[in-house]
């Protein structure tokens, strides 16, 4: 059996932080001690993620979010091929799938593309964990020749998967 490949964005690692959202901050906090810490899945992240941290204006926060990638050694997908990645996220902004303003979205679902990752979780519902861009994500995806069937969604469906977390 596959273990399954997940893709943390950087909104996952946030929302163990999101004391304005307890539910979520606490679905979060069960993913990582029931998903990530025992290493159930594959998980990666990538240095765009890490860029995004490193923008954070809170040094504070900045530091516990840094804190989160070392303390579950959470280790990164290499941004390479950068040019066929550049090329798919710029795609997904040209077909309007991603607004321009959210390259960072583009590039994390290029890079779990071109890394052929099972799952891309996050909790931004607006621009990447809901259906509808899923199947645009998709449809693009096979335009330019990538037929892995990336999904994104949410930590709370990578857990319900009960028994069957990990395996295919």
């Amino acid at each position: 059996m596959k273990t399954l490949r997940l893709y943390l964005d950087t909104s996952v690692i946030n929302f163990l932080f999101a004391e304005d959202a307890p539910d979520l901050m606490g679905a979060t906090k069960e993913f990582f001690e029931t998903v990530v810490r025992p290493r159930t899945c594959d998980v990666s992240i990538s240095s765009i993620v890490i860029d995004e941290i490193l923008e954070t204006p809170d040094a504070k926060h900045r530091r516990r979010l840094l804190g989160v990638v070392a303390e579950y050694s959470v280790p990164s997908l290499p941004v390479e091929p950068a040019v066929e990645i550049e090329d798919l996220a710029s795609s997904y902004i040209q077909a309007g799938i991603i607004p321009a303003s959210k390259l960072d979205d583009a590039l994390h679902v290029a890079i779990a593309t071109v890394h052929e990752v099972d799952v891309m979780v996050s909790w931004n519902f607006r621009h990447l964990a809901n259906v509808n861009k899923e199947r645009r994500i998709r449809t693009a995806n096979e335009a330019k020749g990538y037929f892995y069937p990336l999904r994104i969604t949410t930590p709370l469906e990578v857990m319900s998967s009960g028994e069957e977390r990990g395996t295919e």
